[in-house]
């Protein structure tokens, strides 16, 4: 990709991204600049991915064709107002920040400009990221197919409607904190029937992730490879039966419920 790429804020998540796009080979290292908040913070990634970090945010926004906020939500408006004098006139802002629209990047540049809003997760980290992604209406057809390679590079990508963003942290960003739950609680039952904890979380993680990979792969219905496991009169159905008496998938949906009636309101702060 013969373009420029900035991050302004590199902790966990800038990171993950940008470890992901040099082990992909989709940007190289001379394409790359960084900023941080703090000088060790940037010794940091200087020295992890032998690339070009300062502690001036102008000096990244004017060097990237793609520039990435990853920043937290409250930052997104002073650090707009610093860099917006020194951005490029073609230049794509990537922001993935909770509650942060694409018209109030617009609003604070004060002109158009091209916008990508998403919504990683941390699974990012291992390569296995779901990050949900809307445009506004300046972005070229190229520009988006770009950015999806981007983030593609470390998991998968879905383009929605922005309107639709307040739903994604309930169903995939904030969602590994709810396996994480079930996997614990799967180890659990193993270590309650004799099988060692480190070997529980091992067998319990490998059965997620497989399942996981079932409905991805071969792309049929979740409830039919449910069927698919479930013997007549067997232990799985009896399994079932009780997770459905104890309300299993209701308090998913009620969890989800919460946790968008939440991202919503951070956007009205």
């Amino acid at each position: 990709m013969d373009k420029k790429i900035g991050f302004i804020g590199c902790g966990k998540m800038g990171s993950a991204m940008l470890e992901g796009m040099l082990k992909a080979e989709v940007i190289q290292l001379a394409d790359i600049k960084v900023s941080a908040s703090t000088a060790s913070t940037l010794k940091k990634v200087e020295q992890r991915y032998r690339i070009k970090g300062s502690l001036n945010n102008q000096e990244v926004a004017g060097f990237a064709d793609y520039l990435f906020l990853a920043i937290q939500p409250a930052l997104h408006q002073e650090i707009l107002k610093e860099i917006k004098p020194v951005l490029k006139e073609d230049v794509v802002i990537i922001t993935m920040a909770a509650g942060v629209t694409i018209e109030q990047i617009e609003k604070e540049i004060g002109r158009k400009v091209k916008v990508v809003r998403t919504m990683p997760n941390t699974p990012s980290l291992v390569g296995e990221g779901m990050t949900a992604m809307s445009v506004n209406e300046e972005m070229t057809k190229k520009e988006l197919v770009e950015v999806e390679r981007l983030f593609n590079s470390f998991g998968k990508t879905e383009l929605i409607q922005e309107s639709l963003m307040d739903a994604v942290p309930a169903i995939s960003g904030s969602s590994p904190a709810y396996v994480y739950m079930f996997i614990e609680a799967l180890a659990d039952g193993g270590v309650r029937d004799g099988i060692p904890r480190q070997q529980a979380y091992r067998m319990a993680a490998q059965a997620v992730l497989g399942a996981a990979k079932m409905v991805l792969e071969t792309e049929k219905h979740p409830g039919m490879l449910k069927d698919d496991v479930c013997t007549p009169g067997g232990s799985t159905i009896q399994a079932v039966a009780s997770l459905e008496g104890n309300r299993f998938r209701a308090s998913v949906l009620e969890a989800m419920k919460v946790c968008t009636s939440k991202t919503k309101g951070l956007k009205d702060r």
